[in-house]
């Protein structure tokens, strides 16, 4: 496991950060609309990709972020929908085919890295809810300051 996370959750919790600022090529760095990868989770991936989640036929952990796996497949959903969301042409047709839908049937696949976050209300929703969300502990995401965002 890497050293971002431990597993009691309690001490030791190292965070995701980036520098907004400058790009690897110390150009300008283009404004998040999201500031961190739980702010895209809890705010716009639960909310726009409803499943029903019974923990047999699709799994999801509202504790996703307690999932190494998991964080670096919904991080990488992030970066793609903040780059391709500037594109006002087909972005977002690219994102859901070439991004969205590949990475979250790997998430929620019965073998996938939920496999064994099958019970409770944490980790279940019924058609048409939103995906279960539990807030990860303080101090686990590091948050930006966002720029012309309403």
């Amino acid at each position: 496991m890497s050293d971002w996370v431990d597993d009691e959750y309690d001490d030791g919790i190292g965070t995701w950060s980036f520098d907004a600022d400058a790009d690897a090529d110390g150009a300008p760095a283009p404004t998040l609309y999201y500031g961190s990868v739980d702010e895209f989770v809890r705010e716009y991936l639960r909310n726009v990709y409803r499943r029903r989640i019974d923990g047999w036929h699709r799994c999801w952990a509202g504790e996703w972020w307690r999932y190494e796996e998991a964080v670096i497949r919904l991080e990488a959903l992030w970066r793609a929908w903040e780059h391709l969301r500037q594109d006002p042409a087909t972005g977002m047709s690219v994102w859901w085919r070439d991004h969205a839908d590949h990475h979250m049937a790997m998430l929620m696949d019965p073998d996938g890295p939920f496999a064994e976050a099958t019970e409770g209300a944490a980790n279940t929703s019924k058609r048409g809810a939103s995906l279960p969300y539990v807030t990860p502990p303080i101090g686990l995401f590091n948050y930006v300051r966002l720029v012309g965002r309403d």
